[in-house]
């Protein structure tokens, strides 16, 4: 039971790092195509990445400010929320996702064997 609760955080982290990879690449298009208009379809995806990725964004922009060099400004939160959302997919959550089978499988081990006899 509890793999499986790891298995579905585990997809969401994984959904949510593929909603931050569509905000970078949309907003790579928006800012070198500035004629770039998109259909209805395209505004409805778009629409669901950005009010999914909003929020975090938003908190993480109070703590962390933007670093200005010179005329470039640099968003450290869009990096550092990448980099955490990375870390707890990879560091925390695959590996607690198979705690519960490696538990079972040692305590398995632990076991003697049970002998039996025909008499």
């Amino acid at each position: 039971m509890l793999s499986e609760v790891w298995q579905v955080v585990y997809l969401a982290l994984y959904v949510f790092y593929l909603l931050l990879l569509a905000r970078l690449v949309a907003g790579a298009v928006v800012r070198f195509s500035r004629r770039w208009e998109p259909g209805r379809s395209a505004a409805i995806a778009l629409e669901i990445v950005f009010s999914a990725t909003d929020p975090p964004l938003k908190g993480l922009r109070r703590v962390i400010p933007t670093v200005r060099l010179g005329n470039v400004a640099l968003d450290l939160g869009f990096l550092v929320l990448l980099i955490i959302v990375i870390v707890l997919r990879i560091y925390v959550v695959a590996p607690l996702m198979y705690l519960p089978l490696g538990l079972m499988e040692e305590s398995m081990a632990r076991q003697p064997d049970v002998v039996t006899s025909d008499r």
